[in-house]
């Protein structure tokens, strides 16, 4: 009995020896994070300490100039700095769209570094115009944007000095962006609101108002054929004024 139990010790040992080795082998081969990913927080941090941190603080818990980033998500980030509403050049300006001051991979750097320091909130969503369907766009957008943005999406204002911007500009990620963070004014509609095919419909809507709809007339606001049919006959009817008061002149 003794003799066996020496026998079958040294084996024990051997195999959580060799259980040991193995497990060692393959956690040094574990997923980590990649040198691309840690490069693009690093490029990010960069861009953020020398345009972002003024306003919004060192570690985005925001300062007298600016709010708080903690939570508001990548969607947000990736919407403000894409539609060039920011940075700004001053804390008290009203953010508008304008020419974005930084290219497509200094605001993924950013994104990824605001996300690390700042995590939470609505992920920048997938948004595709070919999986929408157009009638059920046109619906939603009249039922929930029509109001404060037009039927045609030109935008109007909405009281208070606040300015629903005409949605021909944005492309379909950043009008994707905007119903999931509400920019603004406007409401934010989650997934329980607006889901994601309903984003996408509503995508697929503005994009085909954009590119469509003016055949048979100038655009003038897409206000429609009757303010053509009014400038036409104002315009009409002073040429033929001035056609009679001339002749009737020479007369």
């Amino acid at each position: 009995m003794t003799s066996g139990r020496r026998n079958r010790a040294p084996s024990l040992a051997l195999w959580i020896g060799l259980f040991l080795a193995v497990g060692g082998l393959v956690w040094s081969f574990r997923p980590t994070a990649s040198n691309a990913q840690t490069q693009l927080e690093a490029e990010g941090q960069q861009l953020y300490a020398a345009s972002c941190s003024t306003c919004h603080g060192l570690t985005a818990d925001g300062t007298a100039n600016g709010p708080s980033l903690q939570g508001v998500g990548p969607a947000a980030v990736d919407f403000m700095l894409s539609s060039g509403r920011m940075p700004l050049a001053d804390p008290g300006q009203q953010p508008v769209r304008q020419e974005p001051r930084f290219t497509d991979d200094q605001i993924a750097a950013l994104v990824a570094y605001v996300r690390s320091i700042a995590p939470g909130g609505p992920e920048i969503p997938d948004v595709d115009t070919a999986r929408g369907e157009l009638p059920r766009g046109f619906q939603l957008f009249l039922n929930n944007c029509s109001g404060c943005h037009g039927a045609a999406g030109i935008g109007d204002s909405v009281g208070g000095g606040q300015i629903a911007p005409s949605l021909y500009p944005p492309n379909a990620t950043q009008i994707g962006e905007a119903i999931r963070i509400g920019p603004g004014v406007m409401p934010r509609f989650g997934e329980n609101d607006l889901s994601r095919s309903d984003v996408d419909s509503i995508a697929r809507y503005l994009e085909w108002v954009r590119d469509n709809g003016d055949e048979g007339g100038f655009q003038l606001g897409r206000v429609g054929a009757v303010a053509e049919g009014l400038i036409a006959l104002a315009v009409g009817l002073g040429s033929l004024v001035l056609v009679l008061r001339l002749t009737g002149a020479k007369e």
